[in-house]
């Protein structure tokens, strides 16, 4: 009986340990259940949302760019595209070659198309065609019944209405690369296009606006159900600029096939109006995508077409640099009013012989005539006795051989050298033939058609130093202008010289002048070689242009300013390998004097 009990008892206290057991192990589950419910609640109940809300940013209009006078030069419109839903399609090979029956597709276009198919799920959607016209809208539809699983989708894309008329200023809009930097949620988005190049890229972040975002529930596939919520982003800003499109429209048309650069700007704001780098591709096939073979034959083309020549493009300045040599020797006390040089056409230092353009010389002749021809003989005597150093610090003051920071991509700085820059470079001296030849503007002397407009208009504004900008500058703003230390008299000795440029007979310029209401063109004109003319040459004839291949021209270069009498707008125009630079310089100023006295003014 003992036994039994005992053993009754064992098997009560076991009951009891593994009732007990029980119990807090259901305890235990009951807390944690509490515990994951009431004080975990909001941790998980986010985390659940997070697997049923799908929130996607939403792409604001980009920025509209303007001109002076409210005219679009970048601006945004509808865009149709022909996406692809997988799902929906019974045989994606056979819905490509119905729709390419209707819309030829390139290999390219093809390969891009399989490639994205196979990183997507089946229910997203894949971009086939975009930039549809209307009519190709209304041709796909038509033909919906054989192209299952093919949409339209409506969207925003980047346009330019004057489009190559304005590439180099305005730039362009393109996908995101490796190389930008992600400091914004929206450069994450695919598809995404950002400013490239020109204004486009200076304004970047103005333009590009704020995301917006949608929340919509899906399922455990990730398939849309249902939208929850939609907050719209905010809008890139409006730029307006300080060009003037007519200005613009008419500055690359008188290019006519010709490759070359112009800048037109006011001398009392600095506002540049004209900014034209000819011939350029057109914004508009950039913001689409471009093949590797389009961009190859861009990239191929003589003349240069993907180059900003108005701040990348680096030349030797020519007789425009008689300006600045002028102005040296006037302010050094080198020349003056009487001083007078004889021309022969020729003069000799040591046994080099330095040439005039002009073979029977000029004969005696002043600082304001020397300006007039363009006498060369002159200027290598004024260069020989101011040494390069002189020239160099003037030709500073007046913006050459550096940057003037307009905010465009890939300005060069030129180059004004000295005995200092020399000696660093070569570890040479400077040689007495190098100073005769940089005062005619040639040899090392290099310089951007924007310095030479800053130069111009520094001249033209009585000696301040005027900067350019691409910002307008609304009536009543000033923009304060340090003074030049130029003495006054000498700037005007300079001025009437470059006046005798255009409008006395004899002058170099002279078949580009006119006379609008009173109102006359000033200027320096420019020749620079590209190739070297041996003696042999000289004794046997000098080869005409016409006869020699496009790449061997000379350069032809002016800048000026109108009216000559008070100064209003600056002007550099450059023409590679070829001629007319002052007669498009002299078509250009007498364009905006017109309009300047029309209705609708340049502001």
């Amino acid at each position: 009986m003992n036994r039994d009990s005992d053993k009754g008892k064992v098997l009560i206290n076991r009951a009891l340990i593994l009732g007990a057991g029980q119990f807090v192990l259901l305890l235990v589950i009951i807390l944690r259940l509490y515990y994951l419910q009431v004080y975990q609640a909001d941790k998980y109940k986010t985390l659940a949302d997070e697997n049923r809300i799908s929130t996607r940013m939403l792409v604001p209009p980009r920025g509209v760019i303007y001109d002076r006078h409210q005219q679009m030069l970048a601006t945004n419109q509808q865009n149709f595209q022909a996406l692809m839903v997988a799902e929906q399609t019974i045989n994606i090979q056979e819905t490509l070659d119905a729709f390419k029956k209707i819309m030829p597709l390139s290999e390219a276009e093809e390969e891009r198309i399989k490639k994205d198919l196979k990183r997507n799920r089946s229910f997203v959607p894949i971009k086939i065609k975009d930039n549809l016209t209307w009519e190709e809208v209304s041709r796909i539809q038509l033909n919906a019944p054989d192209l299952p699983g093919i949409i339209i989708d409506e969207g925003l894309s980047r346009y330019y209405p004057l489009g190559e008329k304005t590439a180099h200023v305005i730039g362009y809009v393109s996908s995101v690369s490796e190389n930008d930097v992600k400091d914004d949620p929206l450069l994450e988005v695919p598809g995404f296009k950002i400013g490239k190049a020109g204004i486009e890229k200076l304004y970047e972040k103005r333009l590009r606006g704020k995301g917006g975002n949608l929340k919509l529930e899906v399922n455990a596939y990730g398939r849309i159900m249902k939208e929850i919520e939609k907050v719209e982003g905010i809008p890139g800003e409006k730029i307006e600029l300080s060009l003037d499109a007519r200005l613009q429209e008419k500055a690359y048309d008188l290019f006519e096939g010709n490759s070359g650069a112009a800048i037109l700007m006011s001398v009392n704001t600095g506002e540049i109006l004209a900014f034209v780098s000819a011939p350029a591709y057109d914004p508009n096939l950039m913001t689409q995508g471009i093949s590797t073979e389009e961009w190859k034959e861009l990239n191929s083309n003589e003349f240069n077409l993907l180059v900003n020549k108005a701040v990348s493009g680096q030349y030797s300045p020519g007789s425009t640099f008689k300006i600045v040599v002028a102005l040296a020797g006037l302010e050094n006390g080198i020349i003056n009013t009487l001083s007078r040089s004889f021309c022969a056409g020729k003069m000799m230092l040591g046994n080099h012989t330095f040439h005039c353009w002009k073979n029977i010389g000029h004969g005696y002749i002043n600082v304001v005539q020397a300006l007039q021809h363009s006498c060369d003989i002159f200027f290598y005597e004024t260069a020989q006795k101011l040494g390069i150093n002189k020239i160099a610090e003037m030709a500073r003051a007046f913006g050459l051989g550096k940057k003037v920071n307009v905010g465009l991509e890939n300005e060069k700085s030129g180059l004004i050298p000295d005995t200092e820059w020399k000696w660093q470079r070569f570890r040479e001296s400077w040689q007495q033939g190098e100073s005769l030849i940089s005062g005619i503007g040639q040899g090392y002397v290099l310089t951007t058609p924007l310095q030479l407009a800053t130069m111009t208009a520094r001249v033209a504004s009585g000696g301040y130093e005027v900067v350019p900008t691409f910002n307008k500058i609304n009536p009543g703003e000033k923009r304060d202008f340090k003074k030049m230390n130029i003495k006054p008299m000498n700037l005007e000795l300079v001025k009437q010289g470059m006046c005798d440029v255009v409008n006395v007979p004899g002058g170099t310029a002279y078949w580009s002048r006119f006379d609008f209401n009173g109102q006359k063109m000033c200027g320096k004109t420019g020749t620079t070689q590209v190739r070297r003319i041996t003696m042999k040459e000289r004794q046997s004839g000098v080869i005409k242009q016409e006869d020699l291949p496009w790449k061997y021209r000379d350069h032809s270069l002016f800048v000026g300013y109108a009216p000559h009498d008070n100064p209003k707008y600056a002007i550099a125009v450059l023409i590679e390998h070829g001629k007319g630079a002052a007669g498009i310089a002299s078509e250009l100023l007498l364009e905006t004097l017109k309009l300047d006295a029309s209705p609708k003014p340049v502001e």
